[in-house]
């Protein structure tokens, strides 16, 4: 479970982290009353589960409650890579001196966490680690022995923070893993951290995943009963689909989790030919899925706004074949006009491979273009994605 911005910092607090004041708006009227209460210049900041709000108008300053209404009525309503602003954060500004990145992970493939931190926070930190790798320390944690102040400062010692702040930003370190462990977390991140004027550290964003594994050991029914939004992970997450959200433009719906992942590796590699196109999404329907959750899982696709093309690469054994190609026509009559915009290109394999390509056929539906190869499919739908 992701959780929104103020969720996270609600956490946060709970943990000993600190925070700026503030609080959720729903309407522009509330976000003036919360500016006025807190008294001081205030950011209302659009609460979606995506990055990249502040690049697409989705963080506003205001220096007072009616500059707060206002940002909030512009921000309301508005989509914002593909999910729908139904609450603002309207919290204090804050000025920073500096700011840093700071972050606990689970790394699957050493069955650990793993420590980030960086003096170069409030950027890209996909970027930063692409480009200055030594600017983004890394630690391994042993969940068993955790974290705490002094193997902290030695992760901040590594990641070049000046020795006049290490200690307030390792006690922040050493908050934020009891964050991960006590709540169960796969994902605990402050980008960024600020350090202010008067010394101290503010966190002032928050990014935090919940282990939907470990529900059970919690009361999560605040978290569950946030404003859902519209993007594209609400509606997978509603109809019950493995979906993940990447930043491209080919959206990708197969069967079998490692066929999506061999999907993704060939829409990248056919996309670096053709300007960086890269997949949109990971979106698994399950080895015996039905038409019903073929046309929900093409629904969920389509509605994110960067999806330029579809590829649906499914290799038929319990799926069989004509059931997805079932799927994909009962999906576009469905969403008529909305799913005429953007080509879909399927590649069918296996169990009754012939009856589904038959059934696309007769369909003629102009969107769908039917290849034969994963190769050629990938290929196909990265140059549509391009066009």
């Amino acid at each position: 479970m992701d959780l929104f911005e103020h969720q996270a910092k609600e956490l946060f607090a709970r943990h000993g982290i600190p925070v700026p004041p503030g609080g959720v708006a729903a309407t522009p009227r509330e976000a003036r009353g919360i500016a006025a209460r807190l008294g001081v210049p205030v950011v209302v900041k659009a609460q979606v589960r995506t990055g990249g709000r502040g690049k697409a108008g989705g963080v506003r300053p205001a220096p007072g409650p009616a500059a707060a209404e206002d940002a909030a009525r512009r921000i309301l309503g508005t989509d914002i890579r593909g999910h729908v602003a139904e609450t603002v954060l309207v919290e204090a500004a804050t000025v920073a001196v500096e700011e840093y990145y700071v972050a606990y992970l689970v790394d699957r493939a050493e069955r650990r966490f793993l420590a980030m931190a960086s003096t170069e926070g409030g950027a890209d930190i996909e970027e930063v680690a692409a480009t200055r790798p030594q600017a983004l320390a890394r630690m391994p944690v042993d969940p068993r022995e955790g974290v705490g102040q002094e193997a902290a400062r030695e992760l901040l010692a590594r990641a070049g923070f000046a020795a006049d702040v290490r200690d307030a930003v390792a006690r922040v370190l050493a908050d934020l893993w009891r964050v991960a462990a006590e709540e169960d977390a796969l994902l605990v991140e402050v980008n960024p951290l600020a350090w202010t004027p008067g010394g101290g550290v503010v966190a002032l964003d928050g990014k935090i995943t919940l282990d939907d594994g470990a529900a059970f050991r919690h009361d999560r029914t605040a978290f569950a009963a946030a404003p859902p939004g519209e993007g594209p992970e609400s509606r997978a997450r509603a109809k019950g689909l493995n979906y993940v959200k990447l930043d491209g433009q080919v959206g990708v719906v197969g069967n079998g989790a490692g066929l999506v992942m061999s999907t993704l590796d060939v829409v990248a590699l056919a996309g670096e030919r053709l300007g960086g196109v890269r997949p949109a999404n990971f979106l698994d329907i399950g080895g015996g899925a039905s038409a019903r959750v073929m046309a929900d899982g093409l629904e969920v696709v389509l509605s994110d706004p960067d999806v330029r093309s579809v590829l649906v690469n499914v290799f038929g054994g319990i799926t069989a074949c004509d059931a997805v190609a079932d799927g994909i026509v009962s999906a576009l009559a469905e969403l008529g006009e909305r799913g005429l915009g953007r080509p879909i290109v399927v590649r069918l394999d296996g169990n009754n491979a012939e009856p589904g390509r038959r059934i696309l056929e007769r369909a003629g539906h102009p969107a769908i273009r039917q290849v034969t190869t994963m190769d050629g499919a990938a290929e196909e739908a990265a140059r549509l994605a391009a066009a």
